[in-house]
């Protein structure tokens, strides 16, 4: 079994080279099938939902700049 020992800014961390570490142990011992497609419209529905919110924000602004033009202007 072969270790490295990393030292950076104070903290210690032993690596080994046997296996990858997985958050479920050993239970996945195959990868996992993912359909591209999938990613991308999950990917592509989040990106449509923010750009709407930057949206809103931008005409929120916009009137309340002309509010508050129209209030000067008096």
């Amino acid at each position: 079994m072969v270790y490295f020992i990393m030292e950076n800014k104070g903290f210690d961390a032993r690596l080994s080279e046997e296996k990858t570490p997985t958050s479920l142990g050993d239970i996945v011992d195959k990868p996992l099938k993912v359909d591209i497609n999938v990613l991308k419209a999950r990917a592509q529905h989040q990106q449509d939902k923010e750009n709407r919110r930057n949206i809103s924000i931008f005409i929120c602004f916009l009137l309340m700049l002309g509010a508050v033009g129209l209030y000067l202007s008096i």
